[in-house]
């Protein structure tokens, strides 16, 4: 027994000094915790300091300051905290404030080192650079600064790439309090586009071949934030006609029943009035919606017609054998906690009656998985009424909000932009005109030399 005993003894030993050669290694707790926070940097960007340098100059500076304000106002509560907890241990215990001055011996080691300190040389000036190198070089410092501020930010921040319709990029900063609304003003005022409501950011993901335009109010930050490290998704800045289609023809939803042409020829007055009875009333209501769809049943590769009906609550079927009837419907699928995606190619990729397909998913979810639901549809049309009922139903009046918003803004703008070009006139300068629309005579330029007559004969002669 006590040879074990001294064998286990000497085992510990030699293990605690393999971990001493080896030095301290980071937990993989603290590891993955580590590599999460920096993974949420940035995107867009193989990494952070990549996506750092992409940033315009001024961005970046503001970018700085913005740290810079975040830091300093947390070590003010910081050291607040501390100064409160060092006084009440000191009242505690009794201390008294001359006794807090007194110095602790310097030991052997600290005297070695302070010596060595005083008898080295000092460091040699940096040598100056050229302008061109020195300015690279300030970029550079502010870029390290960054990164160690980012980690330090009480406010998350992200600098994400933003693909334009042509296939260039802008890079922005944007934090967890900024709206999608806010980053699409930053955007026109980067590109000097049209102020359009039918401007959207999109998010696309190409192994899923997904793709959702974000809403107005959603904080990007936020499902930004669920995209993997080594994700390929893009956020794309472009027109999306349909985006508010769903205010701008609201016939089209509530009235899905009735013919096409009843449809078209409905009028502005009557659109409004639609809209007034279903979103300002005491309750929103939603697009009594229903129909076949096509259902990818899980872990199979085969598609089923089922009957959908589409409620405030979610989407419902009605099962095999059962009628429309209430209590004979099926949850499908409830829509708090999902998000609506249309999708690309699904014809070849999971071999769909048609590519007018769309799916029901968490936002955390980024590859496949058995808790998607797939849905597809017959023709295009019957795609849209789905995609933006859904949409009504999930975000209710917030999103007749974003509508409204969008058409404040945009009215507010486009007046703007029409008085700027209009030609500013001189207030000390009136052009005065006769009642024929003439200008009078003595208002009139001078001809010019070759016109002016000859002087009589004789002239300046003295005769």
């Amino acid at each position: 027994m006590d040879d074990i005993d001294s064998m286990f003894t000497d085992l510990l030993g030699e293990m605690d000094l393999l971990t001493q050669s080896l030095g301290y290694e980071m937990e993989p707790s603290e590891m993955s915790s580590s590599s999460q926070r920096e993974k949420n940097f940035s995107i867009g960007f193989t990494d952070l300091n990549e996506s750092l340098n992409a940033l315009e100059d001024h961005d970046l500076d503001a970018l700085m300051a913005d740290l810079g304000s975040d830091l300093s106002e947390t070590e003010e509560k910081l050291n607040a905290t501390k100064m409160g907890h060092v006084h009440t241990q000191l009242h505690k215990s009794g201390y008294s404030t001359q006794q807090q001055n007194v110095r602790a011996p310097i030991s052997l080691s600290q005297m070695s080192s302070l010596a060595s300190s005083s008898s080295s040389l000092p460091p040699e000036p940096p040598k100056p650079l050229p302008p061109g190198e020195a300015e690279a070089q300030a970029k550079t410092d502010k870029i390290k600064l960054a990164l160690e501020k980012l980690k330090e930010a009480k406010v998350k921040k992200l600098v994400v790439k933003v693909m334009m319709s042509d296939g260039s990029s802008k890079t922005l900063m944007v934090d967890e309090r900024q709206t999608v609304r806010d980053v699409l003003d930053n955007l026109f005022e980067k590109t000097h586009c049209d102020f359009s409501m039918d401007w959207s950011l999109c998010e696309t993901n190409p192994e899923l071949q997904t793709e959702r335009g974000f809403e107005d109010h959603e904080y990007l930050v936020e499902p930004l934030s669920a995209w993997t490290r080594d994700s390929k998704n893009q956020i794309i800045f472009l027109l999306r006609p349909n985006k508010y289609l769903f205010f701008k023809d609201p016939q089209i939803f509530y009235l899905w029943k009735k013919d096409q042409k009843c449809i078209n020829e409905i009028k502005e007055r009557h659109k409004e009035l639609l809209l007034k009875e279903n979103f300002d009333g005491p309750s929103l209501i939603v697009p009594d919606l229903e129909g076949l769809l096509y259902l990818r049943e899980d872990g199979k590769k085969s598609w089923k017609r089922r009957y959908f009906l589409l409620r405030a609550s979610g989407i419902y079927y009605v099962p095999k054998g059962k009628t429309k009837t209430s209590r004979d419907l099926a949850c499908f699928i409830q829509l708090d906690k999902v998000n609506i995606y249309t999708t690309t190619d699904y014809k070849q990729k999971y071999k769909a009656p048609s590519d007018f397909c769309f799916i029901l998913k968490h936002p955390q979810i980024q590859k496949e998985s058995q808790y998607i639901r797939f849905l597809c549809c017959d023709d295009e049309h019957t795609l849209s009424l789905w995609v933006n009922s859904i949409r009504v139903a999930k975000y209710g009046a917030t999103l007749y909000k974003n509508y409204q918003m969008a058409v404040r803004r945009a009215s507010t703008i486009s007046s703007t932009l029409h008085l700027t070009s209009l030609p500013a006139s001189s207030p000390s300068t009136p052009t005065v005109h006769r009642a024929n629309g003439h200008t009078p005579q003595e208002d009139l330029p001078e001809p010019p030399p070759d016109v002016i007559p000859p002087p009589p004969p004789g002239w300046g002669s003295g005769v």
